[in-house]
Formats: structure tokens, C-alpha cells, sequence
């Protein structure tokens, strides 16, 4: 544990990392929460972005096991998404490094207005079927490799934009997009962690205590996923959540 967090850090961040590990296996919007929470406990913007990278990698792990065990994922198809998306973010990761305080906090306010107006869209009624390597090509490829740019960035709300590409395009029912998400997002985050650790921007310390929270919420999630509506008030619970980390943000 770092030795400038108090008990209330810590409690914040298992409590708030638990709430966004549930919301990132189950829609999106984890990082919506726990992002600023870093910031408001003293964390500079570039720090909290790599350090929040820890708890989504362990969280990742985590959903990608208990999904592997309850036999769901296809690790073909999931390592042809991952490629591009893993140049995408360690592309992204190292713009963060370098960005501005400035120009990332106005970043993380609009990415997360973003999401929360993308969330807020009814998710049309499509029929779907299951993914297979034949179905994918360039575009889907090209718009991995814009996912792991975003991600490798900022993250917040990347949840949103695997729905556009693997419910909305390739029309994967929203179950097994999550089993997707959480692999791909195993694999992308694992670099960019990389260069924000080697940039010294990852403070371990809090990152773990935060990861033990999104790995209880990921754990709980898992359970909850294979229910088609199982992830509808979440959504509600989010958008309440980062309306009032908004108002904190534009205000601050």
C-alpha cells in the first residue's frame, strides 16, 4: 500500500473499483468512475491513467477465467480482434504520456459525456449469430485498431464502442460481446500498461488496492452476464454515478 493513502483512500478505491469492475464486464462506463476518483485523491492526470490500468488488467484476467470456466470465448477469434487493437494502444498509450493536464482532463469530460449519450441510445433489436473468423475483414480490423488507439489512451467508455462494432456491424448478442470485450481488452491493456510503467506513470500501490475492488465486481459480473437483461439497471447506476464525477470535474 502507498504510504500517503488513508483508510478512506483505500476504502474509496475497493468500493468504487468493485462498483466499476461489475460495470466493465457487464456494459461499460468502469473507467468513468475510477479514473477521476484517482485524480481526486492527488494523482496527476497521466499518472491516474496508467494506474488505473492496473485494476483493468487484473480485473480482465479475472472475467476472461470465469468466463473460459462457464465455458464461453473463442480465443481464435479473439487473439485476430486483439492484434490490431494491441498496435492501436500501444500507439495511444504513448500519446497519454506526453499530453497535457489541461487538454486530458477536457478529454476525459468529453469522453465522458460520450458515453454516457451512447449509453443513454436504445440498443436496437438485432438478430444475431455467432462469431467466426470468415466474417471478419479490414473494416472490422481497422476498427479494432481505432479501439486500442481510444483505449490505450484514456479507456473511458471503450465498453460503448465494442457494441458499435461486434453488436451493432457484426451483431453478436450482448453476452458473448462482453466475452469478447474482456479477452480484447486483457490483451491491448497489457502493453499500454507497459508503457505507462516505463514512463513512471503507475503509482502500483493504489492501483492494486483498486484492483482488488474491479476483480470482486469482474467476479460477480461474470454470473450476472449470461442474463439478457442482466446488465440494464447497471447502466442506470452508471449514468447517476458519473453525472455527479462530472459536476465534480467542470467544477473543480
Amino acid at each position: 500500500m502507498d504510504l500517503s493513502m488513508s483508510l478512506t483512500d483505500v476504502l474509496a478505491l475497493l468500493a468504487l473499483g468493485g462498483v466499476a469492475g461489475f460495470i466493465n464486464v457487464l456494459s461499460a462506463g468502469g473507467s468513468m468512475l475510477t479514473l477521476p476518483l484517482l485524480m481526486f485523491l492527488g494523482l496527476p492526470p497521466q499518472v491516474a491513467n496508467g494506474t488505473n490500468r492496473v485494476a483493468i488488467t487484473l480485473q480482465s484476467v479475472t472475467a476472461v477465467g470465469g468466463f473460459r470456466r462457464m465455458g464461453h470465448g473463442n480465443l481464435k477469434v479473439s487473439l485476430l480482434l486483439a492484434v490490431p487493437a494491441i498496435l492501436g494502444s500501444l500507439l495511444g498509450a504513448w500519446l497519454a504520456t506526453d499530453v497535457p493536464d489541461a487538454v486530458f482532463e477536457v478529454v476525459l469530460v468529453l469522453a465522458m459525456v460520450g458515453a454516457s449519450v451512447f449509453m443513454l441510445l436504445p440498443q436496437p433489436r438485432l438478430d444475431t449469430r455467432p462469431l467466426t473468423p470468415e466474417r471478419l475483414g479490414p473494416v472490422v480490423y481497422f476498427a479494432m485498431f481505432l479501439i486500442g488507439l481510444y483505449g490505450g489512451f484514456i479507456q473511458v467508455g471503450v465498453g460503448a464502442l465494442f457494441i458499435v462494432v461486434l453488436y451493432r456491424i457484426l451483431k453478436i448478442d450482448l453476452p458473448q460481446v462482453n466475452v469478447f470485450k474482456v479477452a480484447i481488452v486483457l490483451l491491448y491493456t497489457l502493453p499500454a500498461l507497459l508503457v505507462f510503467a516505463l514512463n513512471d506513470q503507475v503509482r502500483w500501490g493504489m492501483g492494486l488496492t483498486l484492483a482488488l475492488g474491479n476483480i470482486t465486481g469482474a467476479f460477480l459480473a461474470v454470473r450476472v452476464n449470461l442474463s439478457p437483461r442482466g446488465a440494464q439497471w447497471v447502466k442506470w447506476l452508471t449514468l447517476t454515478m458519473v453525472a455527479a464525477i462530472l459536476l465534480r470535474l467542470v467544477l473543480h
